[in-house]
């Protein structure tokens, strides 16, 4: 049998359950699940050569699969940005590479912020998750000694929620350490004396 990855055997054996039962969902199609993860990076338009293969190369030791360069489609004078130069990297995780490197977000990666509050709870409206992540040496894969600039480092995660609300629970159930929302309560006035 193939080995399955633990954070895709607690999405089957937890979060499965969990989900039809607060929900009510009686056809496993209804269930929102995640369809892909699309790591990217931006890279200076005018960096040598050097920095956009390392930076082809750390990302593609943070995924675990060859990044691809995107280009410019056009020339931008303000930028001094001409069609065709380097302007970023970019992967799409799918299946268990999407839930390897899930879990090593998780367990690994985030709990390596400093001041570290939790994850912002904002979503997109259709139930994707996009986090920005400043500087991508939280990965273990990523040797200080090699890089020489810091790097920032944008995660979509693409869902099949129809809402943001079943997105949200979908993404706390598998262990997303969304922020708590603390509800200020204004003060009343009080009459002088």
């Amino acid at each position: 049998m193939k080995n399955v990855p633990q954070l895709k055997k607690h999405y089957l054996e937890v979060v499965i359950p969990a989900l039809k039962q607060s929900r009510g969902y009686t056809n496993p199609h209804q269930l929102p699940r995640i369809v892909k993860v699309v790591l990217n990076t931006g890279i200076n338009a005018g960096a040598d050569k050097n920095v956009i293969a390392d930076s082809q190369r750390d990302l593609s030791s943070i995924a675990g699969q060859k990044a691809v360069l995107t280009k410019a489609r056009k020339d931008i004078a303000n930028f001094k940005l001409r069609a065709g130069q380097v302007v970023g990297a970019t992967v799409t995780l799918r299946s268990d590479n999407m839930w390897h490197f899930l879990s090593r977000l998780l367990v690994v990666a985030l709990p390596a912020i400093r001041d570290f509050r939790g994850v912002p709870t904002k979503f997109d409206g259709n139930g994707n998750y996009n986090l920005g992540v400043s500087d991508y040496s939280i990965f273990p894969e990523i040797s200080l000694e090699n890089t020489k600039r810091t790097m920032g480092l944008d995660i979509s995660l693409v869902t099949t929620a129809g809402t943001d609300d079943e997105g949200r629970e979908l993404l706390k159930l598998l262990g997303f350490p969304f922020r708590r929302v603390e509800v200020v309560h204004a003060k009343t006035p009080t009459a002088a004396a």
